[in-house]
């Protein structure tokens, strides 16, 4: 029973190890990489408030055009200014996605996995 627990207590030692050591291997690469300065932070924000805009406005323009050509009695404006803001959601979360793994991904120390905490 003794070893038992021992052996338990050993598995948990090593976890923490290298939760420790993948937290402390995120923070070396932050440093290498430099300070993320405000700058980023806007250009990122005005990066994904561009994804999100353009294909919003392109479907309202497309809808219009349709609207104005082949006139009918359901409004194409509204559907594909609605098809374009989803569109564009999906654009900004595949961006925000991206730069999360970017963040979390990357060579561990020691060859080690990082587990998420």
């Amino acid at each position: 029973m003794t070893d038992e627990r021992a052996d338990k207590t050993i598995l948990a030692d090593r976890d923490f190890v290298r939760q420790v050591t993948a937290k402390a291997a995120r923070k070396l690469r932050a440093q290498r990489n430099g300070e993320q300065t405000v700058w980023f932070g806007l250009g990122m924000s005005g990066l994904i408030g561009w994804s999100v805009a353009v294909p919003t406005v392109v479907g309202a323009m497309a809808g219009l055009w349709w609207d104005n050509h082949h006139p009918g009695t359901h409004s194409w404006t509204l559907m594909l200014l609605t098809i374009g803001l989803c569109v564009g959601c999906a654009n900004a979360w595949h961006w925000v996605d991206q730069e999360n793994k970017a963040m979390q991904d990357g060579p561990m120390l020691d060859g080690q996995e990082d587990k998420h905490e």
